[in-house]
């Protein structure tokens, strides 16, 4: 169980998880939730903060105090997605996210798309220094990583806990995907309302679903990736018909991705490092032999033996 636990990673992808999650709480503050700035004109006798915040206990908030949480979040989100510092800036983004979603949720209505970016923050101060594109592997960077695919799956298995404890059987052949469709359907989801039966069956086919999420960590990787496949599929149709988005639910899930293969920086400077002599040389065709000066070998020749990880054969002529 420890060996699956702190199963080792590449440090690339623990760079690139951190950055994309880093990146994600500057992004919620100005697009996702802007909103809990508005809570400072919300009268004081209705904050009813939760658990956590009762038992710190946190202070009532204030313009002043929201106000600073905002810019000092924003500013120290943006430093730790460069990767510097990552323990110190790690554990401040993650103690001023976590006050933020408090003063957020402490007014009636709490969000469960949440916990795997709270968790990711809480852990990713745990996993060490990580350059992108480092193929070293690391076992706290597995461990951090892991604890926030098992925290993103807990989301879907106790989603649907909590639909039949509260909803019980009910939820699954009463009217819950027609509401949600009056109140916040679009004109896909309106089509699909007039299928009959289509909603009770999508009932079940949810639950089902996130009854049966944490057969992820059973499958072998290829197939992994593709049930991760398909819970970015259901969310994107859940986004097109009733418009909820779960973005940090998304981010966080991103977990379970080869992340360190996905280098925009890397492709950027190859794209501008191209310059339009080089295009057109590529361009031209390597067997021409006017272009090509005596004793040299056609352009292109060195690019398709790079591609080949294997040497010639000795002996063997260059050509066909």
């Amino acid at each position: 169980m420890s060996g699956w636990l702190t199963e080792a990673v590449p440090r690339g992808r623990v760079a690139a998880f951190r950055t994309l999650i880093y990146l994600f709480v500057a992004a919620d503050l100005v697009i996702f939730t802007p909103w809990v700035r508005t809570r400072v004109s919300v009268p004081g006798d209705l904050y009813r903060p939760l658990l956590i915040g009762r038992l710190l206990p946190l202070p009532t908030p204030t313009e002043t105090l929201v106000t600073v949480i905002f810019w000092a979040l924003l500013l120290l989100a943006l430093l730790a997605a460069t990767g510097r510092a990552p323990r110190l800036l790690g554990w401040a983004v993650c103690a001023l996210y976590l006050e933020w979603m408090i003063i957020a949720m402490s007014y009636g209505k709490v969000d469960h798309d949440r916990f795997g970016l709270l968790v990711a923050l809480a852990v990713l101060p745990t996993a060490g220094r990580a350059r992108h594109g480092d193929t070293t592997r690391t076992e706290a960077g597995g461990w951090a990583l892991r604890v926030t695919q098992i925290a993103v799956i807990c989301t879907y298995f106790l989603a649907a806990f909590a639909k039949l404890r509260f909803g019980g059987l009910d939820w699954l052949t009463g009217s819950v995907l027609a509401r949600a469709i009056i109140r916040r359907g679009t004109d896909l989801a309106d089509l699909i309302a007039q299928v009959p039966h289509l909603l009770i069956v999508a009932q079940f086919g949810i639950v089902a679903f996130e009854l049966l999420s944490p057969v992820v960590f059973l499958l072998p990787a290829r197939w992994r990736l593709a049930m991760v496949g398909f819970f970015y599929s259901f969310h994107a149709v859940t986004i097109a018909t009733i418009t909820i988005s779960f973005a940090p639910h998304l981010a966080a899930m991103t977990s379970f991705l080869p992340l360190e293969r996905v280098r925009p920086l890397v492709w950027a400077r190859r794209l501008v490092g191209r310059g339009p002599s080089e295009a057109v040389t590529q361009a031209a065709d390597p067997t021409d032999a006017g272009t090509v000066p005596p004793g040299q070998a056609p352009v292109g020749a060195s690019a398709e033996r790079a591609l080949d990880d294997q040497a010639p054969v000795v002996g063997r002529p260059a050509g066909p």
